[in-house]
């Protein structure tokens, strides 16, 4: 690929895909074939929302993307399978909190490798990149982080708690298919235990962009080779894999995690004999579609 441009999509583009990919394990993605057969689509769309990429770069970039997205269908898909597997077991057992961190775990190694799939062309990315882009990508983030401080930093307590419970809820929902009044009430405690810091998240956010932004702006300035701009991009994706393990925010996310994994924890716990085969069927048919995708190899 000789012009694969975008700046957050430096790291964007990838969280991107394991949205698609990946988390849809964990999402609870309700139509993943439909998904996964758009995903290119969709992730051209977002990269030319942040990018505004040029006549010269978008069938570049379109390439590259089917390229990766064909090497996923091939050779990753039947490790998601796997991963439905244990959670269909570990739901028919007792989960604990153990299960959810080796589930983690291998989630996050799955994240790595495709993230070293797409060094290359990540790198071939960041050294397109025209300095009209690189404004364009900056305006987009501000605008981006405007929009969070409206919807997760301006407001009460309650209010954000509120708001951060109705998200959580949206994806229990659709693996149980709906909770009582009564187990509501439980799991409201369970998310509202979790520390509340939403003005940390956007600072963590704004420190990933401007780092993002400092290492494009050296690419373009400096007219690095792909040998000495690829460590920089590598650095990149290092970073954003381990964000939350900065000295000064350790703390804060290793207990934000924690919490959700006793959110989950306490969902199962109390979910009724019918809302676990909800979630069994659910898993499925996530199953059944990631079959139906791999035997593609279109």
């Amino acid at each position: 690929m000789k012009k694969f441009n975008t700046q957050e999509p430096l790291s964007q583009r990838f969280r991107v895909l394991c949205l698609l990919a990946v988390m849809a394990v964990l999402t609870a993605c309700s139509g993943i074939k439909l998904a996964y057969n758009q995903g290119d689509t969709l992730l051209y769309w977002w990269l030319d929302a942040y990018v505004d990429l040029d006549s010269e770069q978008a069938p570049e970039v379109k390439q590259d993307i089917k390229e990766l997205f064909k090497w996923h269908r091939q050779t990753q898909l039947k490790d998601y399978i796997h991963i439905l597997n244990t959670a269909q077991r570990q739901l028919a057992a007792n989960l604990s909190k153990a299960d959810l961190d080796a589930d983690y775990r291998e989630i996050m190694s799955r994240t790595e490798l495709l993230a070293q799939k797409a060094l290359p062309e990540l790198t071939d990315l960041a050294l397109s990149i025209k300095p009209e882009q690189l404004a364009h990508i900056e305006k987009k983030f501000d605008k981006n982080n405007e929009t969070f401080r409206k919807k997760f930093i301006r407001g009460s307590v309650d209010d954000l708690q509120e708001k951060r419970f109705k998200k959580s809820m949206e994806q229990f929902d659709l693996w149980f298919g709906g909770f009582s009044k009564e187990q509501e009430v439980l799991l409201r405690k369970a998310s509202d235990a979790r520390p509340l810091n939403n003005q940390l998240w956007l600072d963590e956010r704004i420190r990933r962009q401007q780092k993002i932004m400092t290492v494009l702006r050296k690419i373009d300035k400096e007219n690095l080779s792909k040998e000495a701009a690829a460590p920089l991009v590598q650095g990149l994706v290092k970073d954003m894999l381990a964000r939350t393990q900065s000295p000064e925010n350790k703390q804060f996310f290793d207990t934000y995690t924690d919490g959700t994994m006793q959110m989950i924890l306490t969902a199962v716990k109390i979910a009724t004999p019918e809302q676990k085969a909800h979630a069994q069927k659910r898993m499925q048919g996530w199953i059944s579609d990631f079959n139906i995708l791999a035997a593609d190899t279109k």
